[in-house]
């Protein structure tokens, strides 16, 4: 399984990031492996809420299922399945001094024959971590 987790700080207050992050649709903006999120379900984001979403990872692409498992107040947790992985963003928004602080957990479990590359794709999505968390950074302060 692949992990990983990055904390840093925003200016803005967490019902501004919270607003944001919450539509998994913005994965197109904060996330560097996303191609395309487009919302599934009609009406507004709630707990059950879809997305259909593209990613490339080292030149593959790949399609996933998201739903919003979890928003409770600062906590957002999407989970992405296709038949090959489960993927899960947990993210976590708190107040703090200048605005807020998130941290942003990603986890990533290969099925099948899959799992095999676990070991090899770690570093790659902890380059993808350091990117991630500079995207979302830059498109909060540009709210």
């Amino acid at each position: 399984m692949i992990n990983v987790e990055r904390t840093f700080s925003v200016s803005r207050p967490p019902d501004v990031v919270v607003n944001y992050l919450k539509d998994f649709a913005n994965a197109e903006q904060w996330d560097p492996g996303t191609k395309s999120c487009t919302q599934v379900t009609a009406g507004p984001v709630v707990v059950g809420t879809t997305w259909h979403n593209v990613s490339e990872v080292k030149g593959r692409e790949t399609e996933l299922s998201y739903r919003l498992a979890t928003l409770d107040g600062g906590h957002i947790v999407f989970v992405g399945e296709n038949k090959t992985a489960t993927s899960t963003d947990d993210i976590t928004v708190t107040p703090s001094d200048h605005g807020s602080t998130i941290t942003y957990h990603a986890q990533i479990e290969f099925h099948g024959i899959a799992k095999l590359a676990t070991p090899f794709l770690q570093s790659e999505f902890e380059g993808l971590g350091d990117k991630t968390a500079a995207q979302i950074t830059e498109q909060i302060e540009a709210l």
